[in-house]
């Protein structure tokens, strides 16, 4: 959100003064009980929460965020943030294959940015950089994705001349 190197889209506590700045699990009992702090049993309703620098708003909790990239775990460079891409793109549908588990033949995209079944105290998956694996043909409550557009863009006019 225009901060560098941030924990999280917001700065780097996770709650400011101990306010709620995304929709993540509330409470310390993950997965059994939630607090209901935030006012939300699921998914909350877009906009629910402040905006990042940019202005967009729902960056991280929720729900996880679909991409087009294929998922890749990148083992050898996990650990060296000299090595992390400038806007990474692509992986490979091959390569998105889990060779952990052999008897799921399904290719994976990319997910990012968390969900309301993410807590501080178990995964903590909230940040801008966190990313998971996601099967294609498997869908969720806690998965959705973004609509974007190009603002430079010009619709084409509906008008009669």
């Amino acid at each position: 959100g225009g901060l560098e190197r941030a924990d999280f889209t917001w700065g780097d506590e996770p709650r400011p003064g101990g306010k709620l700045m995304a929709n993540t699990w509330d409470g310390p009992d993950f997965p059994w009980r939630s607090t209901g702090e935030s006012g939300f049993d699921r998914t909350a309703p877009v906009g629910s929460f402040p905006p990042n620098g940019y202005g967009l708003r729902d960056m991280a909790g929720n729900v996880w965020e679909w991409t087009d990239d294929w998922w890749s775990g990148h083992p050898d460079d996990a650990d060296k943030p000299c090595c992390v891409p400038l806007n990474p793109r692509g992986g490979d549908q091959e390569a998105s294959f889990d060779p952990a588990q052999p008897q799921f033949q399904v290719p994976r995209k990319v997910i990012k940015g968390g969900s309301h079944l993410c807590a501080d105290t178990y995964c903590l998956r909230y940040r801008p950089a966190a990313r998971r694996p996601q099967m294609i043909d498997t869908g969720m409550s806690h998965v959705g994705f973004r609509c974007a557009w190009d603002v430079d863009a010009r619709a084409p006019s509906t008008e009669e001349p």
